[in-house]
């Protein structure tokens, strides 16, 4: 028997060594006359994916006559994977700049950071939220996908959902937005 794992797509990469190391051999692979265009395109489209994510949000929230610009958001995990108190990479921290430059009002909530500071590529300065009343927002963005979150009461509370993990899927609600 075999064991197997299957990866997704989401919504950029993080973490120590995948978001860097490709970039080192890529590097390395100049010296020798080697061009590694794959591991640079593959790259270029992570690098891309929370200004994805950003563009989505702002149509969800064109679709319910909303515009970005003072719209309360709040992003559902930092983290830069599923369980973890790791924010090196974490596109989470892209995507909330790329909000607030926006004119977005955001929070966020991640069962493992009671607060986000400062970092090498950011400066938050942000408590986590509960997640209660999730009402009064106008978006609520799934970003990491921790096993602690009751996704099918998110998405009866919430008025709108962008879920960019598949946290949803089964549920069938007009208020989901999946990217």
């Amino acid at each position: 028997m075999f064991d197997f794992h299957p990866f997704y797509p989401g919504l950029g990469l993080g973490g120590h060594c995948i978001p860097v190391d490709p970039f080192y051999l890529s590097w390395k692979a100049k010296e020798y006359d080697f061009h590694t265009r794959f591991i640079e395109l593959a790259g270029e489209i992570n690098t891309a994916m929370p200004y994805h994510v950003v563009q989505a949000v702002g149509k969800a929230l064109n679709r319910e006559r909303k515009a970005m610009n003072g719209s309360k958001v709040l992003v559902l995990g930092v983290a830069y994977k599923k369980d973890v108190d790791d924010l090196r990479e974490s596109p989470a921290l892209t995507i909330i700049e790329l909000l607030h430059k926006e004119g977005a009002e955001v929070s966020y909530n991640d069962p493992y950071f009671p607060f986000v500071g400062k970092g090498r590529h950011y400066d938050l300065q942000m408590k986590c939220t509960p997640v209660e009343n999730l009402g009064q927002y106008d978006c609520v963005l799934i970003v990491t996908d921790h096993s602690t979150y009751d996704y099918p009461q998110i998405v009866r509370e919430a008025q709108l959902v962008v879920d960019t993990r598949n946290t949803t899927k089964g549920i069938d609600s007009p208020k989901i937005v999946r990217c």
